[in-house]
């Protein structure tokens, strides 16, 4: 039953893969009020909604914790969860709460809610207001839950319920905020990246042509608009002189071809946002350009109409050396925003054009958007690896430094994984498909670089806050300056009070803070995935330069994973080779994981096995067997005590194998004692220098495992680690992060393992071994695409560099605006006697977003510490 004046939104979401747009609008709000038997379809005073909301496997235990968590937020009158169906419905007040305040507080609370993402590109994006006007119009759209807009890929990414909203009303919405054009941004491809260079190409060089034009004219303008300042000149126009009067008719003219030509834009631009009842960078330009061609003509053509002969004079070299200068700023600014989409195209460029595979039982060249799962292809020494697969012939090193940011080339044999995209160097292999088309991880890495880069840090939405109110801001203070000039301003006061509010128009800069943020984080996450580093989100990038304490799971992030064959002690007599022969025999018939690595072990030392009989698992003790008439013992000291063996100092030896957090176990023959033969997680080659890195950037390490406390501190002294929460069970492990939160500290949480993924979400900063598994990835907010702790001293380096660069960018914009509008309206006039010229302000404007792009385009040229 839905309550009188509740409105009903139905938002459905699907489990599996991407979503077909409706064709048609659905109609999916129904608004009542009841006036005694009578419904109408009108606004009641306050309206309440209901909104059915899809929860990704809600369980009967979680239903009302979702609930009593909705019902906490305000205006939030009641949460009913349907467990059933995977629904929740919540009747909220949405003046006081909205969508995405539901969705986060879900989010907080560990549920998941229904919902998919889609990017669009937008054109005609010109200044830093139309970022926050896109975003704000397609929330308003229904079920649009967030929209997240990029100045530096002009893309806007959209989370929705594909029910209730369509592509059609998408794109509507943005076009009706505007002048914009909007589309569906196509998955990233060599075609696309070249089509965008082509067209990025193609408004440059209309832009320089443009600039050609109007500097060909400001240089004569410049010269007629100040004759008195260049001797011969000076003779030729006097003032007051007719031909000094015919030169401002030409330049009157020829001005006036180059706000047509070269400035027809920013006219273009006001007209655009006046319609839309907003204004912006092209509507200070326009104003600025414009009255000072106006004020020039009438006083050109209409020289009565002013009080006095000194007001009469023309300021065309204004409008003519300001639009140049605008212009070119403008292709300049295009040049550089082209070059933050290297790391795309680097990535683009790592595919294969073509794949050798064997169909038929003969070996054929097909295109790699042709390869199906299951195919055999071919790769020989030197060229790329065409797709996603597994090894089933031949052995070879492969360089995987263009994806993993390894160095060093990678040993592939049997039944090993290869990354489509990786260089073969030496050998010749055969692999099976298991991934092609999209599903690959060059394909997976290029799709999460290009969401991460239209995402935004935390401090870009302040920015797009006061961006937004920035242009009316500078329009008010021009006129208030032309005023207050003309009332209190010398003689002649009109030409100064003009002079300052075309000044103030043209100086304001809203670009430059609207770019600062956005360049720097497109920068930066490419540069991440170029080492190797996946960050998702600009929110993980920004809180990843202020951490201060790093999890790391001991199992598979500081180790290895797998139990490893370490150290053999044989006893004085004993063959080693023979021990581990028959030792690896043995536990060949074994199913225990340690067996496993002995087995492995031996192997690995080209050591052949023999067949063995009366196999024996002694539970709580170890294995005994019969191979080559002799009997075999390997276990504990309650299996040689058993069996009467002495092991005598060999008891030593186990003790301090132990206390170095390895499984020692004892191996006899024939009654006798032979050797130990211990086994253990191996720590990773570059762990104990990763930490110390860690350390030096002044963080603490703490390591998390459910070890008991005797071998994970034998870890941890193996690395350097000081800090040790052990025998943690794989639900407690949020808990302790959370416990570490509550001491003032942000944290990272390093995992790979399914029991890592709710800490990983409780941190602050969750990072993932890219060899673990898809749910602790899926989990994190940066994806190591290599085993290698070294990489998480890469990506703070990374996000600290970022952030700095971000800074820097805001500091100088924000310096640039604030100190460039007083001198502009001329506060230092009473002081200095000094006037800023209107030709210095739009110099000024025009290399400040070139300065902001380029200073963000250093980053490319950062190399890790």
């Amino acid at each position: 039953m839905i309550n009188e004046g509740t409105e009903l939104i139905t938002i459905e979401t699907h489990e599996h893969g991407h979503f077909a747009f409706q064709d048609h609008m659905n109609e999916s709000c129904h608004e009542t009020s009841t006036s005694g038997n009578d419904h109408t379809h009108t606004h009641a005073a306050t309206t309440t909604i209901r909104i059915e909301l899809p929860v990704t496997r809600l369980q009967r235990s979680g239903g009302p914790a979702l609930e009593q968590a909705i019902t906490g937020l305000p205006g939030v009158s009641s949460a009913s969860a349907k467990v059933s169906e995977n629904r929740v419905f919540v009747d909220y007040d949405p003046t006081r709460s909205t969508i995405t305040d539901i969705l986060e507080v879900m989010r907080r609370a560990g549920f998941t809610p229904g919902s998919q993402t889609l990017r669009l590109k937008v054109s005609g994006l010109y200044c830093a207001e139309c970022v926050r006007r896109i975003e704000n119009a397609l929330k308003q759209v229904p079920g649009v839950f967030d929209a997240t807009m990029s100045a530096a890929t002009n893309e806007v990414k959209v989370e929705y319920s594909p029910a209730s909203g369509n592509l059609q009303r998408l794109t509507r919405a943005i076009e009706e905020a505007g002048p914009y054009k909007a589309e569906r941004a196509t998955e990233a491809s060599e075609s696309e990246m070249d089509k965008e260079t082509q067209a990025s190409e193609k408004e440059y060089r209309s832009l320089l042509r443009k600039w050609w034009f109007a500097a060909a004219i400001g240089v004569p303008t410049i010269l007629l608009s100040y004759p008195s300042l260049f001797p011969i000149l000076r003779d030729w126009f006097p003032r007051g002189s007719d031909t000094l009067r015919y030169a401002w008719y030409a330049m009157a003219v020829t001005s006036l071809a180059v706000l047509i030509y070269s400035g027809n834009q920013f006219f273009v631009g006001m007209w655009q946002g006046l319609k839309h009842r907003s204004a912006n960078m092209h509507t200070l330009i326009a104003i600025g350009t414009g009255t000072a061609w106006l004020y020039s003509t009438v006083a050109l053509l209409f020289p009565n109409l002013f009080p006095a002969e000194e007001f009469v004079d023309v300021y065309y070299d204004v409008t003519v050396v300001v639009t140049a200068l605008v212009v070119l700023g403008l292709a300049l600014e295009v040049r550089a925003k082209g070059r933050t989409s290297e790391a795309i195209r680097k990535l683009i460029g790592l595919q294969a054009k073509t794949a050798r595979v064997l169909r038929d039982g003969r070996e054929i060249d097909i295109a790699v958007e042709e390869v199906l799962v299951g195919d055999t292809v071919i790769v020989r020494p030197g060229e790329k690896i065409p797709v996603d697969g597994q090894v089933t012939e031949g052995q070879s090193a492969v360089d995987e430094s263009m994806v993993t940011g390894e160095s060093l080339p990678v040993s592939k044999k049997l039944s090993d994984e290869v990354i489509g995209g990786t260089i073969n160097k030496t050998g010749s292999f055969r692999f099976v498909a298991t991934k092609v088309g999209k599903d690959t991880a060059l394909a997976n890495i290029i799709r999460l670089v290009q969401d991460a880069q239209g995402s935004k840090v935390p401090i870009q939405r302040i920015v797009d806050l006061v961006s937004g109110y920035f242009t009316p801001t500078v329009m008010i203070l021009a006129i208030i300056g032309f005023v207050v000039w003309y009332n209190f301003g010398p003689s002649p006061s009109l030409a100064y009070a003009l002079i300052v509010a075309v000044t103030t128009v043209i100086i304001a800069c809203p670009c430059a803070l609207g770019m600062a943020t956005p360049m720097s984080l497109t920068t930066g996450i490419g540069l991440g995935a170029q080492h190797g580093i996946l960050i998702r989100s600009g929110d993980a990038l920004q809180t990843a330069q202020k951490l201060n304490t790093i999890i790391l799971d001991k199992t598979g992030t500081i180790t290895h994973g797998k139990p490893a064959l370490t150290d053999v002690i044989v006893v004085p007599g004993q063959d080693e080779v023979t021990l581990l022969r028959l030792a690896a025999s043995v536990e060949k018939s074994s199913e225990h994981p340690l067996a496993q690595a002995i087995v492995d072990g031996v192997l690995a030392q080209s050591i052949s096995l023999g067949d063995v009989h009366n196999f024996d698992a002694i539970p709580g003790h170890g294995v005994s067997a019969t191979i080559e008439d002799r009997h075999v013992l390997i276990g504990n000291l309650k299996l040689m005590q058993r069996e009467g063996v002495e092991v005598g100092s060999f008891e030593d030896h186990m003790n301090a194998l132990a206390s170095d957090g390895k499984t020692p176990m004892y191996v006899a023959l024939d009654g006798k004692l032979a050797g130990i033969i211990a086994v253990a997680d191996t720590v990773k080659e570059d762990s104990k220098s990763a930490i110390a890195a860690m350390k030096r950037l002044g963080l603490e390490v703490v390591m998390i495992t459910g070890d008991n406390e005797r071998t994970a501190k034998a870890i941890a002294r193996q690395v350097g680690i000081d800090r040790v929460l052990a025998e943690v069970l794989p639900q407690d492990k949020a808990f302790n992060v959370q416990k570490l939160q509550l001491e003032g500290k942000k944290v990272a949480m390093v995992g790979d393992g399914i029991n890592d993924a709710p800490a990983l979400a409780q941190a602050d900063v969750g990072l993932a071994i890219g060899t673990g598994t898809d749910v602790a990835i899926e989990a994190s907010d940066i994806t190591l695409i290599k085993g290698s702790l070294m990489g998480i001293v890469t990506a703070i380096q990374i996000s600290r560099a970022t952030m700095h660069n971000v800074y820097q960018n805001l500091f100088g914009a924000f310096i640039y605006n604030t100190a460039g509008l007083p001198i502009a309206l001329g506060v230092l006039y009473p002081f200095f006697g000094l006037l800023l010229s209107p030709l210095l302000a739009a110099l000024a404007m025009s290399f400040s977003s070139v300065t902001v792009i380029s200073n963000a385009n250093r980053l490319k040229n950062w190399k890790p510490a």
